[in-house]
């Protein structure tokens, strides 16, 4: 049985992409979902913009790049929609592992938004599972940025990043893909309390708020990788 938003209402869907491919395959995508409800599509910025603006969504699925530069309109709108529509949850595609594109997503919080590659649209469940999650208000990387973004502190030397051991490195790229303790165990083939472990002497070395338990840390670490993601790169 599918699942649904809340109280049985399907999420609402805004979809905002120039390639005529994509676009007519996400529109696809929401139609055959009984828990989404497709509420426009859209080919450019202005378009995008109108819709949220007339019958706000639950969620905005758009590109990074349309007209009517195609540079980065879909930051842009995330941005915007950040102080227009706190609520708006946004799942942006991206054609390029870019971790300064995931950096300027989150560079205003990282709460309601999510980074996916273009290449995740054929795994539909990846991608109903973004949208259901930022319209939650939680976020969601791509773990391929996840790891571009590791890499690209790593190579700076001398930052918080560079304290890490490799298995804390690892448990940090799961923490910054949304992963709870028992997931990062089983994808690293350790205890659950060997993570908890990992994840203490992390958040000591980077200086975070020390409270493993809360959804907190997964933002607190998006924000980490997300700010260094520059260095040496």
């Amino acid at each position: 049985m599918a699942l649904h938003y809340r109280d049985g209402m399907p999420l609402r869907v805004v979809i905002a992409e120039d390639g005529v491919l994509l676009r007519e395959g996400l529109t696809l995508l929401v139609q055959a979902r009984p828990e989404l409800e497709l509420v426009a599509v859209c080919e450019d910025l202005p378009t995008l913009l109108d819709a949220v603006a007339a019958d706000p969504p639950d969620v905005v699925l758009t590109d990074i790049r349309m007209p009517p530069t195609g540079t980065d309109e879909g930051l842009r709108a995330a941005r915007r929609f950040r102080s227009s529509h706190p609520d708006l949850g946004v799942v942006v595609l991206s054609q390029y592992v870019e971790p300064d594109y995931a950096s300027q997503l989150f560079e205003d919080g990282s709460r309601r938004r999510a980074y996916l590659l273009k290449e995740r649209v054929s795994d539909v469940e990846q991608v109903v599972a973004a949208m259901r999650e930022v319209a939650a208000g939680g976020s969601v990387v791509d773990p391929r940025v996840v790891e571009e973004l590791v890499a690209a502190r790593r190579r700076g030397g001398d930052g918080p990043l560079s304290r890490l051991t490799e298995r804390e490195l690892a448990v940090l790229a799961g923490i910054a893909q949304g992963r709870n303790n028992a997931a990062i165990a089983e994808a690293l083939v350790l205890t659950v309390r060997a993570v908890e472990k990992h994840i203490n002497a992390i958040f000591a070395k980077l200086g975070l708020a020390a409270d493993p338990g809360s959804h907190h840390r997964v933002r607190a670490a998006l924000l980490f990788l997300a700010e260094s993601s520059g260095a040496g790169g």
